[in-house]
């Protein structure tokens, strides 16, 4: 059941299948659902939420708000203090415990690596996966001059930046969104780069100045996709979230992980994988750099949707071809 999928309603530019007419033949009376309590993360678990009353709507759908670790340590790069799994273990021990029944997530903060315990029963249509460029000074981020302190949250988007433009100061940035923008607005940066996805569904399209192409910024796995984590041993929840899973998605954010995966991808390490949907075909694009993006490989491949991880893997094999190996002995990966 890990990383399952089937199609739900297209709901944005970057969802591709109508909604799919089966549901659970074994209704259920309640569901509660597991989230950080941040507003963009209550925006994902009350969409989610609203959809599972739209399926059942005998059903009650509630949420159980928590605090991550990775909500409370913002004075440190994620890289330094255990990466995004920080954001889910409290909702896993909600799961394991009984008090919820499913947790969403945004899917590029799920570790590539699930404990057994737990799996991706469904994966739903995805927003723009694009990074967005974000300020109250400049309209492109070719405008930014020399020395211009641009404030981003991945080790990613730091090393794309430093490759192609060596002479902005690139500096770390945490916090929810809103704080994000909140840093911005009180001049700490000239520019920051923030998911598209997050400013969309918070209804701050209008603060984007522009979408970043994937190829001068290179999203990271599962960026724009949101993903519903239960127990392995619970086959009756993932068939109450089978009519909530997109198929193009989830084989496209599938690819992209068994990239991530296959060469260690972490907040430690500046990753991109990134796969769309070409005339029936899959195309995957991967990078891992150097920090300070003086080294850099990078790899394009096509193939079956139906062998999406098998296309990870493949992607992965290529980029150590192209000099992905040494980056990541040199990082201690």
């Amino acid at each position: 059941m890990l990383e399952s999928a089937a199609p739900i309603a297209s709901r944005a530019a970057y969802s591709f299948r109508s909604e799919s007419s089966q549901v659970s033949p074994i209704q259920p009376e309640r569901i509660v659902i597991a989230t950080r309590e941040s507003r963009l993360a209550l925006w994902q678990a009350e969409h989610v939420r609203d959809r599972l009353r739209a399926w059942y709507p005998r059903c009650s759908v509630e949420l159980l708000g928590m605090t991550t670790r990775g909500d409370q340590i913002l004075d440190r790069p994620l890289a330094k203090v255990g990466g995004k799994g920080l954001f889910v273990k409290e909702l896993e021990t909600a799961l394991l415990d009984g008090r919820a029944d499913i947790a969403v997530h945004s899917m590029k903060d799920v570790p590539m690596t699930m404990e057994p315990a737990f799996a991706l029963v469904a994966i739903s249509a995805r927003e723009n996966p694009l990074d967005a460029f974000v300020s109250n000074k400049y309209a492109r981020l070719e405008d930014v001059p020399p020395g211009g302190v641009v404030g981003t949250s991945s080790l990613r988007r730091e090393a794309q930046l430093h490759a192609r433009f060596p002479a902005l100061a690139v500096t770390s940035l945490r916090g929810n969104l809103d704080t994000r923008l909140r840093k911005l607005d009180e001049g700490q940066y000239d520019a920051i780069i923030l998911a598209a996805a997050g400013l969309t569904r918070l209804g701050l399209a209008a603060r984007i100045r522009a979408v970043l192409p994937s190829e001068l910024s290179l999203p990271a796995a599962g960026q724009g996709a949101l993903g519903i984590e239960a127990l392995a041993g619970r086959p009756e929840v993932a068939a109450w979230m089978a009519p909530l899973a997109d198929a193009d998605t989830s084989a496209c954010v599938r690819a992209e992980r068994a990239v991530s995966r296959a060469l260690a991808g972490s907040c430690e390490v500046p990753l991109g994988a990134f796969a769309e949907m070409d005339n029936g075909q899959l195309r995957l694009r991967g990078f891992v750099a150097a920090p300070d993006g003086s080294r850099m490989a990078s790899a394009d491949l096509r193939g079956n949707p139906a062998d999406a991880e098998a296309l990870g893997l493949a992607l992965a094999d290529e980029l150590r071809a192209r000099g992905a190996e040494e980056i990541l002995a040199a990082l201690g990966g």
